[in-house]
């Protein structure tokens, strides 16, 4: 396949599906994907996040649509892709980023509640939501799914204990599906993000002992903020990544190395 150099993040043309939208990481994936050409369908589980961010793309002159899903729950998801089969007649690029973290914790005391629910989100509703977006892409030749993982399915982070699991599946998921959808013109890769500055990883970066012990070990020594972790999942979303599947791309500062 032949690549044009001065085009490779182009995206024009392109329906770009971004899950957990409403903000953080989601949110900075959302307004650059628009930044270069994409479609965007702004989902989360609520409209109200959602909007706010389709406004602000379409305020910078980009493409916008708001689908709120609960990424979950396997109806939701299911009626998510037919209504973008229906609209757009096809589906080019998933970003699964929507993720669930309820408890902060000791491994022991993890709630069974807490269990199902991050199981249900992250690993589950990756797995299905791939299955879904994979069908329709396999019937339009082809397209790029990128599942947002994290450092912890490569070392597990303290208190974080079945979030790290479930990311660490994700990580397996994201080769599964490489290997087998590779024939059908589907790309799928994953981007392990290091600590960011979300709402959702407030609990270590809004609590100063714990960002204290932890910032030491990270050789940039700061904390990422959500617009240099989404232009790697541009790039894996892109032409740029035409020959790349099955890869996992750390941004992490260094955490891992």
């Amino acid at each position: 396949m032949s690549t044009d150099l001065k085009n490779v993040f182009n995206l024009d043309g392109k329906i770009a599906l971004v899950t957990g939208a409403s903000r953080g990481i989601g949110e900075a994936i959302a307004k650059l994907f628009a930044a270069h050409g994409a479609e965007v369908i702004v989902s989360s589980r609520k409209a109200e996040g959602c909007q706010v961010v389709a406004d602000a793309i379409v305020a910078d002159g980009g493409k916008a649509h708001v689908m709120p899903c609960h990424a979950g729950d396997i109806d939701d998801m299911t009626r998510l892709i037919d209504g973008i089969a229906e609209k757009f007649g096809k589906l080019d690029i998933l970003v699964n980023n929507a993720a669930a973290n309820p408890f902060f914790g000791h491994v022991l005391d993890t709630p069974l509640d807490a269990i199902d629910k991050t199981i249900e989100v992250n690993l589950r509703g990756y797995f299905v939501m791939s299955q879904l977006a994979g069908r329709l892409m396999k019937k339009n030749g082809g397209g790029a799914i990128v599942n947002t993982a994290s450092i912890n399915g490569v070392k597990p982070g303290q208190f974080q204990s079945i979030y790290s699991v479930t990311k660490a599946a994700v990580i397996n998921t994201t080769q599964a599906f490489a290997k087998e959808c590779a024939p059908l013109g589907i790309r799928v890769n994953a981007v392990l993000p290091g600590l960011t500055e979300t709402k959702f990883a407030s609990a270590l970066t809004q609590n100063e002992d714990l960002l204290k012990r932890f910032l030491p070990l990270i050789p940039m020594q700061r904390v990422a903020d959500p617009s240099e972790i989404a232009p790697a999942v541009l790039y894996l979303a892109s032409d740029a990544a035409s020959y790349t599947t099955g890869s996992c791309i750390t941004v992490d500062g260094g955490y891992l190395s």
